[in-house]
């Protein structure tokens, strides 16, 4: 079964290598795709439909109905911020649909604290030729697909 991966912020995407971090630029963690997001404050919406199995205030997994699960990390070093500057709007163990928001924040305030906004979109556990149709350029909205894991 196919899995359209959507995007969790409105920006721009990027190719994971020019993700400022190597577990995430090497694909450490997992393929995927990277977004510049667009700033000021903003939702960061679930990419596909399944439930919160991870949730902190910079980064959430969300795993479908077949075990699939993505990982978003919003910004980088963000766990660094303690929290603060993220609102959670669900519980681990939530069941969400694509494009539910997740986690208030604001990309602005991060680059405030130094860090980098870019928000890396996992597939865990999956091989890179498994994701098909990566968008790794141009803007995109919150919700609009990203790659598909096949």
């Amino acid at each position: 079964m196919t899995t359209v991966v959507a995007s969790p912020v409105p920006g721009r995407a990027v190719p994971m290598s020019e993700v400022p971090d190597p577990v995430f630029a090497q694909a450490m963690v997992g393929p995927g795709v990277a977004v510049e997001p667009a700033g000021g404050e903003q939702e960061a919406v679930a990419p596909i439909d399944g439930t919160v199995v991870t949730l902190h205030p910079h980064a959430f997994v969300v795993a479908g109905a077949d075990g699939k699960g993505v990982l978003v990390h919003l910004g980088i070093d963000t766990v660094k911020q303690k929290g603060e500057g993220f609102t959670l709007h669900v519980v681990k163990g939530e069941s969400v649909r694509a494009g539910q928001p997740l986690i208030r924040w604001n990309p602005d305030a991060v680059r405030a604290a130094g860090y980098s906004p870019v928000v890396p979109v996992i597939a865990l556990d999956a091989p890179a030729e498994g994701l098909s149709q990566l968008r790794t350029a141009g803007s995109v909205t919150a919700g609009a697909q990203l790659f598909l894991w096949n």
